[in-house]
């Protein structure tokens, strides 16, 4: 009997109809059978007579199915065994205990992303590029388009489209003009009733080879930049679209739906229209996959019951993760710092950070019980950009945003919060000190985080009994110094830097 490990895909190819348009006149659908669990899913069209169906089984043990639709006169039936997870499949990320994430299993899940927009539709050689720098282990999430990107620096055709069609001849095209084209420029001519599964094949292998990495997939699904009309499809065009991607990519546990990347660049489409479309694709989509919607000004309505986190980016040009407690009490869901600004030296303000003012951003994020990504926007001879394409990270921030995640997998419970919320912790005026989220680590953790400030020393008391060990983390120089145990009231000597935090473990001996 075919075995397939519990939160991972199985999948059926079966011939079927193909004399009028397959992807709008035929439906396929499998009804999958467990003693804990019946769930019914949509299957898709893949090309040359082929239809393809997906399903993630979501407990061990035996399953049936049956497949049926107008894509064929026959019902197909079968069965298979789902077996326990290998050790790195934890299942799909959820929104837990209100602010944070955690896999299926219960494993926490500190989100520690980065952007490579286009980067699916680069050459191999520039994919393999990426996930060499991606097999180093400094992010557990992925952030990039579906449809293809037009954007400074980034300006020319993808190697394969998502429609069957004709693209614009795009060989005048220059930095300098290339806004004139954004939407849908004129010479482009689409079917947006036929796909192409070409394109599409694409991802599967980017999805599959990411979830096999422990990366998060975090699919941008519409976006403005674009001078080949996707932006501009009619809603009826985007509904299919949607409803097609979730067919094909649900299974994959490792997904999440991002609706839009800055929503509100797409000028046609009013909030009720977000709104339809974001219901649409939590319908189509049986696994309950996280999604949210990214802002470009304002931030959307993340109370919204479709969305299940706050995707960011900063309102204010110079304020961003400080805000973090404001959204979380706002809109009460995980927030997701998911721009900040990139590390840089593009002439957009968001493009020329300093590495140090990047990571500082992701550290006010954490000590707040929020989550903060990385990228990087750095010029150079190859006119390869990580945030565009990929290739190979240049920058000096990715490294120590793996640092801060191998940090983050240390903490006790789901996460970290701010002390001061907590009216029966008491600290001085000017601590900013994190602690576990989950009361049940209450007096066990906690970590001074002193940003922009760079005392010589600090006393520090807790209580007159507890041993702590205490450790200075310079989340800059990535080092841990181990200081000793301490009890009552103690100063503790720094080095006077930037970007310094003090770690409290209390004393199991």
């Amino acid at each position: 009997m075919t075995q397939v490990e519990k939160w991972d895909v199985f999948e059926l190819a079966l011939q079927g109809r193909q004399e009028r348009n397959p992807f709008t006149d035929y439906e396929i659908h499998g009804i999958f059978y467990h003693k804990k669990e019946t769930l019914t899913v949509n299957g898709f069209y893949d090309g040359n007579g082929i239809y393809r169906i997906r399903f993630m089984p979501s407990y061990e043990g035996e399953y049936t199915y049956e497949v049926s639709g107008s894509f064929s006169p026959e019902t197909f039936s079968g069965r298979f065994t789902a077996i326990p997870p290998s050790k790195n499949n934890h299942g799909p990320v959820r929104a837990a205990n209100r602010f944070y994430l955690e896999h299926q299993d219960g494993t926490p899940h500190h989100s520690c992303g980065t952007t490579c927009y286009a980067f699916a539709l680069q050459e191999t050689e520039i994919i393999e590029q990426t996930f060499q720098e991606l097999e180093k282990g400094y992010f557990n999430k992925m952030r990039f388009c579906l449809m293809p990107k037009h954007y400074d620096f980034c300006l020319q055709d993808p190697p394969v489209f998502p429609y069957e069609g004709i693209p614009m001849d795009a060989s005048f095209l220059t930095r300098e003009n290339f806004n004139d084209y954004n939407g849908a420029a004129p010479g482009n001519h689409w079917n947006f009733e036929r796909f192409n599964p070409a394109f599409f094949r694409r991802y599967d292998n980017i999805i599959r080879r990411l979830m096999e990495l422990g990366i998060e997939a975090d699919l941008i699904l519409f976006h403005a930049y674009d001078r080949w009309g996707f932006s501009t499809m009619s809603m009826e065009e985007n509904l299919l679209y949607l409803r097609y991607v979730a067919a094909r990519y649900g299974a994959f546990r490792n997904v999440w739906w991002a609706l839009a990347n800055e929503y509100e660049l797409l000028r046609h489409l009013t909030t009720d229209d977000w709104e339809q479309l974001g219901t649409a694709l939590q319908a189509a989509d049986p696994y309950r996959h996280l999604i949210s919607i990214h802002n470009c000004e304002a931030f959307f309505d993340y109370k919204r019951p479709w969305i299940t986190h706050c995707s960011c980016q900063r309102e204010d040009h110079h304020k961003t993760t400080e805000y973090t407690d404001e959204l979380r009490n706002r809109f009460g869901k995980p927030v997701i710092w998911d721009e900040v600004g990139y590390e840089g030296n593009f002439p957009h303000c968001w493009g020329n950070f300093t590495p140090e003012e990047l990571v500082r951003r992701a550290w006010e994020s954490l000590i707040r019980g929020g989550y903060c990504g990385h990228s990087e926007t750095i010029l150079s001879d190859d006119n390869i950009i990580w945030w565009a394409h990929g290739g190979k990270l240049k920058g000096e921030s990715a490294k120590r945003f793996g640092f801060m995640l191998d940090f983050m997998k240390d903490v006790p419970g789901g996460g970290l919060c701010l002390g001061s919320l907590r009216d029966d912790i008491h600290f001085q005026w000017d601590d900013d000190v994190a602690i576990p989220a989950d009361p049940a680590f209450n007096g066990q953790y906690y970590f001074f985080y002193f940003s922009i400030w760079r005392p010589s020393f600090r006393q520090i008391w807790i209580d007159d009994t507890t041993w702590f060990d205490v450790e200075i983390i310079d989340t800059w120089n990535m080092t841990i110094n181990r200081c000793g145990r301490y009890r009552g009231r103690f100063e503790l000597p720094l080095p006077g830097r930037q970007y310094i935090g003090i770690r409290l473990k209390r004393s199991i001996s």
